[in-house]
């Protein structure tokens, strides 16, 4: 396998808040596959209707929206920390998960946590286990920005304490000072490559190279916000260029994030290793991506490159 044939799966991203051209870069740059875990929207949310919303543009538009530009998009669905602490709102919401969790492209609940780690984050984060646990699928876990360290090593104890497998459980958001517990735990650590805050490439490259590969995942966690939705090929390249194996990379920006949201049982390799092709006069809901005077792309095979330029963050 060669840079210019790696491919790339973004496990954290959330697309909803950016552009077609994002999808054209990324798939140019390798990234056949990403997971949407659902978030906030940086702005609470005041009725149970617009997470019914939410969820459901996860499952359809973005889903739709992706396909055309050859990329595979699965989400995960969960009410989030920040705004479990609306309780009367996040028992509506309670009510709603069940009615999406098992739905196609689901590959988990999540992302869920702790943000201030209240006690009524804790109570949702409770019961939310509970359900990934019913339900058999993979948890995805948002550890806190603030006082990490103790949110991560809670989170962890929590899901033991209710009966989760670390195999079944994606710790996200670690740095430095929260992937030992998570490996030594038996979890999957993701990292999020985010400009200026979370984790940079550079100290990503350091990660591997102390801890190796086993159970770690790379994501960029691209949003409304700063960020990057090429954090996941600039930092693979980043690792070739600074003497990290093809197959290393290929483990931490592409395989393990396969091993471990494929346990849902609705992501496979198949569904995008055969061709792809595009039709971009296709529609959804009467809505196309195209405006008016745009030459749609059909029957085009989307090609994958690997980016060579600006790498560090």
């Amino acid at each position: 396998m060669t840079p210019e044939t790696m491919m790339y799966i973004d496990p954290h991203i959330h697309m909803t808040s950016r552009t077609t051209d994002d999808y054209a870069r990324m798939r140019d740059a390798g990234i056949v596959a990403i997971i949407e875990p659902s978030f906030w929207l940086g702005q609470p949310r005041t009725q149970v209707g617009s997470f019914k919303d939410y969820f459901s543009s996860l499952l359809g538009w973005e889903r739709f929206r992706a396909s055309q530009f050859g990329i595979k998009h699965y989400c995960t669905i969960g009410l989030n920390s920040k705004e479990a602490n609306n309780e009367a709102l996040a028992e509506q919401v309670m009510e709603l998960l069940p009615l999406f969790v098992l739905k196609e492209g689901v590959v988990g609940v999540g992302e869920i946590g702790y943000d201030d780690q209240t006690a009524a984050e804790d109570k949702y984060y409770r019961l939310q286990l509970d359900l990934a646990k019913e339900v058999s699928l993979p948890v995805q876990i948002h550890t806190p920005h603030r006082d990490k360290k103790a949110g991560t090593i809670k989170s962890i104890e929590v899901a033991l304490e209710h009966g989760l497998q670390p195999h079944m459980v994606i710790v996200d958001h670690n740095n430095e000072e929260t992937v030992k517990d998570t490996l030594d735990g038996g979890f999957w650590a993701a990292f999020t490559i985010y400009p200026n805050s979370k984790m940079g490439n550079e100290r990503m490259v350091e990660i591997v190279k102390q801890y190796g590969t086993e159970r770690i995942i790379v994501n960029s966690s691209a949003d409304w916000g700063v960020s990057d939705p090429l954090s996941v090929p600039k930092t693979a390249l980043l690792m070739l260029e600074r003497g990290i194996s093809k197959e290393d990379v290929r483990l931490v920006c592409y395989q393990n994030a396969l091993d471990a949201f494929g346990q849902s049982g609705q992501m496979k390799e198949s569904d995008w290793l055969k061709q792809v092709t595009i039709d971009q006069r296709d529609k959804f809901s009467d809505n196309s991506i195209l405006r008016g005077g745009q030459a749609p792309v059909v029957g085009e095979i989307v090609s994958t490159n690997l980016l060579e330029d600006n790498i560090v963050q």
